[in-house]
């Protein structure tokens, strides 16, 4: 077959499938005066919302789901054990909840006491009814998951697509292989404690996907609180300019939040920079139109405050545990696959 044919071939599956795909997700939903609106139109405008809309909506749907196959399950169980489900439920959960202590009832009281405001006799006896609902619930959930474990489940509730957003990276610090299943943009704020937190969860994140993921920084200098963001942001690329953004990137977090001009020239010199060249940079304002772009975009994208991430697109907001990233890292390579 002759290479033209292949590319003709090629090009006719790719329109193909765009058309197809384009016919799914883009729904037709109205005609104004000849001028078609499809679901396409309000997700670029509205799809932040109307994803927000649909997750609730589904992570409810799911909790029900789950909620009546445990049920389904627990009279099935009950029958083989011929049982009536009250019974098997009093008999494998309800009489295996211990019994709340005194102790932990004080211990519970001082915990919340701000937010209680009457005394320990009053709320005793309602305190030890909440610690034992809960005690249940842990019981009844691993009974459940047993349950569950020789049970044959199919579940074909389907989660909502998956909201992304476009983020750009051209000329961004990066690090990582571009070729990578999966890049997070980071949004930043170099005087942030927020951001300085969730620096050590990404070192660990770089560890544990070490060759899987493309890191790429994006600044947000938060003008108003942080009046010395923006010249560490631009510093930062002044020692990109020389090979050691991501050096002086950690240097800047280590020191923050001493972003003075002085303290930035510093730690220039003790990461090896040229510091002639670098001071040179820095007076210039070389990298001002840079910040301020990722600044611009950053405000396109709605973000109003830091730290901000999209892994592969999809948001993430604020200083989040190490399972908030790998839960969708997990969820993006197996996309890839």
């Amino acid at each position: 077959m002759h290479n033209s044919t292949c590319f003709l071939l090629v090009g006719l599956a790719i329109l193909l499938t765009w058309s197809c795909r384009n016919d799914i997700h883009s729904e037709k939903l109205a005609d104004v005066d000849g001028v078609i609106i499809r679901s396409d139109d309000l997700n670029q405008h509205f799809g932040k919302e109307l994803f927000e809309q649909r997750e609730r909506l589904y992570r409810l749907e799911k909790q029900k789901l789950d909620d009546f196959i445990g049920a389904q399950l627990l009279a099935a169980e009950a029958r083989r054990r011929g049982l009536s489900t009250e019974s098997f439920i009093e008999k494998e959960i309800s009489a295996k909840v211990r019994p709340v202590s005194d102790k932990e009832i004080d211990v519970f009281y001082e915990s919340n006491k701000s937010r209680i405001r009457d005394d320990l006799g009053k709320v005793r006896e309602q305190i030890r009814e909440h610690l034992h609902k809960q005690e249940y619930e842990i019981e009844k959930s691993a009974f459940l998951k047993s349950l569950r474990s020789k049970a044959k489940i199919t579940i074909y509730l389907k989660a909502p697509p998956v909201f992304r957003r476009d983020v750009m990276f051209t000329g961004a610090p990066s690090r990582g292989p571009e070729t990578a299943k999966v890049t997070i943009a980071k949004f930043e704020d170099f005087q942030c404690p927020y951001c300085k937190t969730v620096q050590q969860t990404f070192l660990e994140v770089l560890k544990r996907y070490d060759g899987k993921i493309r890191l790429v920084h994006k600044d947000l200098p938060l003008d108003a609180i942080h009046p010395q963001a923006r010249p560490a942001a631009e510093a930062a690329r002044c020692a990109g300019d020389q090979g050691k953004f991501w050096e002086y990137h950690d240097k800047l977090y280590a020191q923050s939040p001493k972003l003075a001009v002085a303290e930035l020239k510093s730690a220039a010199k003790e990461i090896g920079l040229n510091v002639a060249s670098f001071d040179q940079c820095l007076v210039s304002g070389k990298f001002k139109a840079a910040v301020q772009r990722d600044f611009n975009e950053a405000a396109g994208l709605g973000l109003t405050g830091t730290p901000a991430f999209f892994i592969n697109g999809r948001e993430l907001i604020g200083a989040q545990p190490i399972e908030a990233f790998t839960a969708i890292i997990d969820e993006e390579l197996a996309f890839a696959k």
